[in-house]
Protein backbone atom coordinates (compact mmCIF):
# COMPACT_ATOMS: atom_id res chain seq x y z
CA UNK A 1 0.00 0.00 0.00
CA UNK A 2 1.26 3.45 -0.96
CA UNK A 3 0.08 6.36 1.17
CA UNK A 4 0.32 9.74 -0.58
CA UNK A 5 -0.07 12.87 1.52
CA UNK A 6 0.19 16.61 1.58
CA UNK A 7 3.19 17.92 3.51
CA UNK A 8 2.86 20.85 5.90
CA UNK A 9 5.30 20.17 8.73
CA UNK A 10 8.17 17.98 9.90
CA UNK A 11 5.56 16.55 12.26
CA UNK A 12 3.85 14.83 9.31
CA UNK A 13 6.26 11.88 9.33
CA UNK A 14 5.22 11.19 12.93
CA UNK A 15 1.50 11.86 12.62
CA UNK A 16 0.78 9.48 9.74
CA UNK A 17 2.37 6.38 11.33
CA UNK A 18 0.64 7.19 14.61
CA UNK A 19 -2.76 7.30 12.90
CA UNK A 20 -2.19 4.33 10.58
CA UNK A 21 -3.26 0.84 11.53
CA UNK A 22 -0.09 -0.73 10.06
CA UNK A 23 3.61 0.21 10.30
CA UNK A 24 4.52 2.88 7.74
CA UNK A 25 7.90 3.66 6.16
CA UNK A 26 8.91 7.07 4.73
CA UNK A 27 11.57 8.74 2.65
CA UNK A 28 13.41 11.08 4.99
CA UNK A 29 15.99 13.74 4.17
CA UNK A 30 19.42 12.09 4.35
CA UNK A 31 20.91 14.79 6.59
CA UNK A 32 18.84 13.38 9.47
CA UNK A 33 20.94 10.22 9.21
CA UNK A 34 24.37 11.85 8.90
CA UNK A 35 24.49 14.51 11.62
CA UNK A 36 27.23 13.95 14.19
CA UNK A 37 27.31 14.17 17.96
CA UNK A 38 24.75 12.98 20.48
CA UNK A 39 21.86 14.80 18.77
CA UNK A 40 22.87 13.33 15.41
CA UNK A 41 23.01 9.86 16.92
CA UNK A 42 19.57 10.33 18.48
CA UNK A 43 18.13 11.47 15.15
CA UNK A 44 19.73 8.53 13.35
CA UNK A 45 18.34 6.06 15.90
CA UNK A 46 14.88 7.65 15.86
CA UNK A 47 14.44 7.86 12.09
CA UNK A 48 15.81 4.35 11.61
CA UNK A 49 13.47 2.99 14.31
CA UNK A 50 10.39 4.47 12.63
CA UNK A 51 11.35 2.94 9.28
CA UNK A 52 12.85 6.02 7.68
CA UNK A 53 14.56 5.57 4.34
CA UNK A 54 17.25 8.22 3.68
CA UNK A 55 16.90 10.19 0.47
CA UNK A 56 19.53 12.43 -1.07
CA UNK A 57 18.03 15.24 -3.09
CA UNK A 58 20.98 16.36 -5.14
CA UNK A 59 21.17 14.21 -8.25
CA UNK A 60 18.90 12.16 -10.46
CA UNK A 61 20.79 9.01 -9.47
CA UNK A 62 20.04 9.69 -5.80
CA UNK A 63 16.35 10.20 -6.56
CA UNK A 64 16.27 6.94 -8.50
CA UNK A 65 17.84 5.10 -5.54
CA UNK A 66 15.10 6.47 -3.28
CA UNK A 67 12.40 5.34 -5.70
CA UNK A 68 14.01 1.91 -5.95
CA UNK A 69 13.99 1.68 -2.14
CA UNK A 70 10.29 2.53 -2.15
CA UNK A 71 9.59 -0.12 -4.79
CA UNK A 72 11.42 -2.72 -2.67
CA UNK A 73 9.35 -1.80 0.37
CA UNK A 74 6.10 -2.01 -1.61
CA UNK A 75 7.03 -5.33 -3.21
CA UNK A 76 7.73 -6.71 0.27
CA UNK A 77 4.09 -5.99 1.13
CA UNK A 78 4.82 -3.10 3.49
CA UNK A 79 3.14 0.29 3.70
CA UNK A 80 5.18 3.11 2.21
CA UNK A 81 4.26 6.80 2.45
CA UNK A 82 5.43 9.68 0.30
CA UNK A 83 4.76 13.36 -0.11
CA UNK A 84 4.26 13.82 -3.87
CA UNK A 85 4.91 17.58 -3.54
CA UNK A 86 8.52 16.66 -2.73
CA UNK A 87 8.91 19.02 0.21
CA UNK A 88 6.87 20.96 2.75
CA UNK A 89 4.46 23.60 1.52
CA UNK A 90 5.67 26.93 2.86
CA UNK A 91 2.55 28.82 1.73
CA UNK A 92 -0.11 26.32 2.84
CA UNK A 93 -1.27 25.56 -0.70
CA UNK A 94 -1.13 22.11 -2.27
CA UNK A 95 1.49 22.10 -5.00
CA UNK A 96 1.61 19.84 -8.05
CA UNK A 97 2.90 16.34 -7.44
CA UNK A 98 6.08 14.92 -8.87
CA UNK A 99 5.78 11.62 -10.72
CA UNK A 100 7.76 9.37 -8.36
CA UNK A 101 4.78 8.11 -6.37
CA UNK A 102 2.86 7.31 -9.55
CA UNK A 103 5.91 5.54 -10.97
CA UNK A 104 6.24 3.37 -7.84
CA UNK A 105 2.53 2.50 -7.88
CA UNK A 106 2.62 1.74 -11.60
CA UNK A 107 5.74 -0.45 -11.19
CA UNK A 108 4.39 -2.45 -8.26
CA UNK A 109 0.61 -2.39 -8.64
CA UNK A 110 0.41 -1.02 -5.09
CA UNK A 111 -2.90 0.31 -3.87
CA UNK A 112 -2.75 4.10 -3.53
CA UNK A 113 -4.48 5.61 -0.50
CA UNK A 114 -4.60 9.42 -0.34
CA UNK A 115 -4.07 11.13 3.01
CA UNK A 116 -5.06 14.67 3.96
CA UNK A 117 -3.27 16.29 6.88
CA UNK A 118 -4.89 19.28 8.55
CA UNK A 119 -3.29 21.79 10.96
CA UNK A 120 0.06 20.00 11.33
CA UNK A 121 1.85 23.24 10.37
CA UNK A 122 0.33 25.08 13.34
CA UNK A 123 0.48 22.27 15.90
CA UNK A 124 2.46 23.04 19.06
CA UNK A 125 3.18 20.97 22.16
CA UNK A 126 0.08 21.08 24.35
CA UNK A 127 -1.56 23.36 21.78
CA UNK A 128 -4.67 21.22 21.99
CA UNK A 129 -5.20 22.67 25.46
CA UNK A 130 -5.68 26.18 24.01
CA UNK A 131 -9.26 27.18 23.39
CA UNK A 132 -9.88 27.66 19.67
CA UNK A 133 -6.65 25.93 18.63
CA UNK A 134 -6.94 24.25 15.23
CA UNK A 135 -7.62 20.55 15.50
CA UNK A 136 -4.91 18.35 14.01
CA UNK A 137 -6.48 15.75 11.72
CA UNK A 138 -5.33 12.84 9.58
CA UNK A 139 -7.88 11.91 6.95
CA UNK A 140 -7.37 8.63 5.09
CA UNK A 141 -9.26 8.52 1.80
CA UNK A 142 -10.58 5.61 -0.16
CA UNK A 143 -8.10 3.77 -2.38
CA UNK A 144 -7.84 5.28 -5.85
CA UNK A 145 -9.53 3.33 -8.61
CA UNK A 146 -7.06 3.17 -11.48
CA UNK A 147 -8.56 0.26 -13.45
CA UNK A 148 -9.48 2.54 -16.37
CA UNK A 149 -5.78 3.36 -16.92
CA UNK A 150 -4.70 -0.21 -17.79
CA UNK A 151 -4.37 0.38 -21.54
CA UNK A 152 -2.61 3.75 -21.38
CA UNK A 153 1.08 4.17 -22.20
CA UNK A 154 3.28 4.40 -19.06
CA UNK A 155 3.96 8.14 -19.16
CA UNK A 156 0.36 9.12 -19.73
CA UNK A 157 -0.83 6.70 -17.03
CA UNK A 158 1.66 8.12 -14.51
CA UNK A 159 0.58 11.71 -15.25
CA UNK A 160 -3.06 10.75 -14.74
CA UNK A 161 -2.26 8.85 -11.52
CA UNK A 162 -0.37 11.89 -10.21
CA UNK A 163 -3.30 14.19 -11.02
CA UNK A 164 -5.80 11.87 -9.33
CA UNK A 165 -3.58 11.60 -6.24
CA UNK A 166 -3.29 15.37 -5.92
CA UNK A 167 -7.03 15.92 -6.50
CA UNK A 168 -7.85 13.35 -3.80
CA UNK A 169 -5.37 14.92 -1.36
CA UNK A 170 -6.86 18.38 -2.04
CA UNK A 171 -10.37 17.06 -1.36
CA UNK A 172 -9.25 15.50 1.94
CA UNK A 173 -7.11 18.41 3.16
CA UNK A 174 -9.24 21.29 1.87
CA UNK A 175 -6.10 22.98 0.53
CA UNK A 176 -6.13 25.32 -2.43
CA UNK A 177 -4.14 23.94 -5.35
CA UNK A 178 -1.28 26.18 -6.48
CA UNK A 179 -1.09 24.90 -10.05
CA UNK A 180 2.71 24.71 -9.91
CA UNK A 181 5.44 22.60 -8.38
CA UNK A 182 6.75 23.56 -4.96
CA UNK A 183 9.60 25.99 -5.57
CA UNK A 184 11.10 25.49 -2.11
CA UNK A 185 13.69 22.73 -2.02
CA UNK A 186 15.48 23.89 1.13
CA UNK A 187 13.51 21.48 3.30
Amino acid sequence: MLLVSNHLSALDTLVIPTAASRPVQFLIKSSFFTDSGPLGGAKRWFFTSIGGVPVHRTTGRDARAALDAGVSILRAGSVFAVFPEGTRSRDGRLHDGHGGAAWMAHETGATIVPVGLIATATATPFGYLRRGAPRLEVRFGTPLDLDDLDGLPGGKARREITERMMAAIAALSGQERSGSVNASSRD
